[in-house]
């Protein structure tokens, strides 16, 4: 396999490259230094011996590794992305190598005391003895999902260098964009010609996962109306209280901080306001179709209450979809997480089957004629500070692409 040195030294080369995407950008990729990373990817998949390299005027990256077996194999496809969240700065990470974590409190940046403790992020503890790569406290560290990039490109190194695993033909796609819900939207599936795909986007190893959120996006605009204090009784319309009544008659305990599991939610995660005009902007996310559906039903049954109370319209609610539980278009074709699945065993991992509460970009791919599960890429705390990898996680999930390119070979010699 890879050295564990070389993973360490690929892995940081894309987390010190600033790729956080914009989504007020109307541009693909939303930010310009999106396309350093790409550029030096597209580069990196040619010098190790991919064929049919591609990157195109979006930044969407392709590439292949031809079948070495005489037979037909159904083409699979591995899919990351290489942008960063919006939601914590991504400029200057300066990645910290801990080798042989001992299991206590890691310091992160000394002048602010900037700890990452296992009393609070109890996962620490499963890897003990490993080496953890972390940010220094200041920035997140990029795992998300450069340690999928990571892993695919040193697994097509791996089969390149080994010919002796047979497989069948292998396609590579690397997207921007997917943190602000645009990773799939001009991903050409007929170009990429995959039967079927593997988004290396997951956190824990052994994640496999086949169902997501439903999601949509709601901006609510709630109109005031600004009059002297000194004269406004009766003619003042404070648009933040207003607002304050839509944010309290939601359900207080369905929100990000107290569901897990099957559990939707609405997320307020942004507000801005004055007397005049307030915006809030609200994420609405469950993995039953008709809860999901409910859920938009009672903040647009909300909106026409609180018109109906001020005797205007006071209040506009905009609902838009943005992606789908991939439960119904992966379900069909179940063998594609078998084989997922029996990769991870044989590589010695425990697969933990679970549902992602968030998306990915195989959630849209999926609905665009790609079936595309999701596999652990096996970092933790996403989009801060606190974000670390362990390099150990990285290693396997590089095997298991390797063990999936040769499961789906010998599924068809069979």
């Amino acid at each position: 396999m890879i050295p564990k040195d070389h993973i360490i030294n690929r892995f940081i080369s894309y987390v010190t490259v600033d790729t956080e995407s914009d989504p007020s950008s109307n541009t693909t990729p939303s930010t310009k230094k999106q396309w350093d990373l790409a550029k030096k990817l597209a580069k990196e998949l040619k010098d190790i011996g991919l064929q049919d390299v591609s990157i195109d005027d979006n930044a969407y990256i392709m590439a292949t590794l031809p079948s070495n077996v005489d037979y037909d194999v159904p083409t699979i496809g591995f899919i990351s992305h290489f942008d960063t969240s919006p939601d914590f700065t991504g400029a200057n990470v300066s990645p910290q190598v801990h080798e042989n974590y001992l299991g206590g409190d890691i310091l992160l940046n000394k002048e602010e005391h900037i700890v990452l403790s296992p009393n609070y992020f109890e996962d620490l503890r499963l890897y003990i003895g490993q080496t953890l790569i972390t940010t220094d406290g200041t920035t997140l560290l990029g795992a998300d999902d450069k340690a999928g990039i990571c892993e695919i490109i040193s697994a097509m190194e791996c089969l390149i260098n080994h010919p002796e695993i047979k497989h069948g033909k292998i396609r590579i796609g690397f997207t921007p964009d997917e943190e602000i819900g645009r990773g799939a939207h001009k991903f050409d599936v007929e170009k990429f010609g995959a039967d079927w795909a593997y988004t290396m986007d997951g956190s824990q190893i052994g994640e496999l996962e086949y169902e997501n959120f439903n999601a949509a996006s709601a901006l609510i605009k709630v109109k005031g109306k600004i009059v002297h204090p000194g004269y406004a009784k009766g003619k003042m319309i404070n648009s933040m209280y207003i607002a304050t009544e839509f944010i309290n008659s939601l359900p207080r305990m369905e929100t990000p901080e107290h569901t897990e599991g099957y559990q939707g939610f609405f997320h307020l995660h942004d507000i801005k306001g004055n007397v005049e005009e307030t915006v809030l902007q609200y994420i609405i996310r469950d993995h039953d179709k008709g809860h999901f559906e409910a859920r938009k039903e009672v903040m647009e049954k909300l909106t026409n209450e609180l018109n109906s109370q001020y005797g205007r319209e006071v209040i506009t609610t905009e609902i838009k979809d943005q992606y789908y539980n991939m439960k119904e278009k992966v379900e069909p074709v179940m063998h594609i997480v078998d084989i997922a699945e029996e990769a991870m065993k044989q590589v010695g991992i425990e697969p933990i089957i679970k549902a992602i509460r968030g998306g990915t970009d195989g959630s849209q791919l999926s609905y665009m004629g790609l079936p595309c599960p999701n596999i652990f890429a096996g970092g933790h705390n996403f989009h801060g500070r606190y974000e670390y990898v362990p390099v150990e996680s990285m290693i396997k999930a590089t095997e298991v692409i390797c063990k999936i390119a040769e499961l789906t070979a010998i599924r068809e010699k069979v």
